[in-house]
């Protein structure tokens, strides 16, 4: 058992923060990913909290090569196939059962899943996790909770999503166990709507900034 962190690292490591996105309209989706890679953010986690999400992640599989599209909200082994089988390239779930870790253990794409406590962060080490989500990460002690499990958990490398923002985003990205964070500003809905693409590219751009 393993992450599959060849695949997964690069997805972390290639930009301080991962946009968050909640896609209501399928048409939304090709424009989006189009601006967030050139404001610099080319890896989107579309949330499987719509029902337009599927394909909008494989829309954007399939008509922007510039873009990593992940999943997220995958709450069960039938969502990660189905994620997986619409083009995702990596994904990340709220928490973490055994069905979801047989089925990234089951699947080429890798997992990045979520733990807030020291249990769940060592039941995941023990299974040969080393990249983790955060997650909800201002609601479970933010920023000070997972500079206190820096030192114990020294190998464990985090991706915090939840209540971050570009205003406290640098409070995570300082830490030495965070290799990323995960927001949602950077896609404001109502700048989707509007179709506003230009003002979310800047605001990727603005993003691709802070310290990674």
């Amino acid at each position: 058992m393993s992450q599959k962190i060849d695949l997964l690292k690069p997805v972390l490591t290639g930009q301080p923060v991962i946009p968050v996105l909640l896609i209501e309209k399928v048409e939304h989706a090709v424009p989006l990913a189009r601006a967030l890679a050139k404001g610099g953010l080319p890896a989107i986690e579309i949330t499987l909290r719509t029902a337009a999400a599927l394909q909008a992640i494989k829309a954007v599989a399939d008509e922007v090569p510039e873009a990593i599209v992940g999943a997220g909200t995958i709450l069960d082994a039938k969502n990660y196939q189905d994620a997986v089988a619409a083009g995702s390239r990596f994904i990340v779930s709220p928490g973490v059962t055994r069905n979801i870790l047989d089925a990234a253990n089951d699947s080429a794409v890798p997992l990045l899943p979520a733990a807030i406590t020291p249990g769940e962060m060592l039941s995941l080490r023990d299974e040969g996790y080393r990249y983790l989500k955060f997650f909800p990460a201002e609601q479970s002690g933010g920023a000070a909770f997972l500079k206190a499990m820096s030192s114990p958990l020294a190998d464990l490398s985090f991706c915090p999503t939840g209540g971050i923002s570009l205003a406290n985003a640098n409070n995570y990205l300082s830490l030495p166990n965070v290799i990323c964070v995960g927001g949602s500003w950077v896609a404001p809905q109502n700048l989707v709507e509007a179709g506003d693409w230009d003002a979310i590219t800047k605001l990727a751009s603005d993003a691709c900034k802070l310290k990674a």
